[in-house]
C-alpha cells in the first residue's frame, strides 16, 4: 500500500470509528448493509444490530441463513463494539474469533448484540449474542482484538 494509500485508508477508518463512537447509525457505512443487516444502536463498549430479511444468497442447501453469513454478522456487531472504545488514532484488527452455533436460523428477522468485555492499552476481549426474533439463542461468539495506533 502506498502512503498516500495507506493515509487515505486510515483517514476513512478514522471517520468511521467517529461516527460508531457518536452513534450516528444512520451515517455508518459497510458493504454488508447490501445484504439487509442494520445497526440499531451503539453505546460505549456495545452494539446492536438486526436483519431483518436476508436475500436467497445467504441461505444454505436446508433453507436456513448459511453459518458464515451468521460470521459476518458477529464481525460487523463486534467491530462496531470495538469502534466504540478507540480514540483518535486508534485501530484495531481481530485477532481470533469463535463462534458457537446452539440452533439453525430460518430466514426472517434476527438480533445481535455485542459487547466490549475488556479493553486494555493493546488487547479488546468481547463477546456477542445473536437470537431469532422470538428470543432464541442461535450464535454465542467471542473475539479478541489487537488495538494499534496512538499510545
Amino acid at each position: 500500500m502506498s502512503r498516500a494509500s495507506e493515509k487515505k485508508h486510515f483517514s476513512a477508518l478514522s471517520e468511521l470509528n467517529r461516527v460508531v463512537r457518536e452513534g450516528e447509525i444512520g451515517r455508518y457505512r459497510s458493504e454488508n448493509l447490501k445484504l439487509g443487516m442494520r445497526p440499531a444502536s451503539f453505546e460505549v463498549g456495545a452494539s446492536r444490530w438486526t436483519w431483518d430479511e436476508q436475500p436467497s444468497s445467504v441461505l444454505n442447501h436446508f433453507g436456513t441463513i448459511q453459518g458464515g453469513y451468521l460470521g459476518v454478522f458477529a464481525d460487523e456487531l463486534f467491530a462496531t463494539a470495538i469502534a466504540s472504545v478507540l480514540d483518535e488514532g486508534e485501530w484495531a484488527v481481530t485477532i481470533e474469533v469463535k463462534l458457537a452455533f446452539m440452533r439453525a436460523l430460518a430466514p426472517g428477522p434476527i438480533e445481535g448484540s455485542a459487547r466490549v468485555v475488556h479493553r486494555s492499552r493493546g488487547l479488546a476481549f468481547l463477546e456477542a449474542l445473536v437470537s431469532s426474533a422470538d428470543g432464541q439463542k442461535a450464535l454465542a461468539a467471542s473475539s479478541t482484538w489487537a488495538i494499534r495506533g496512538r499510545a
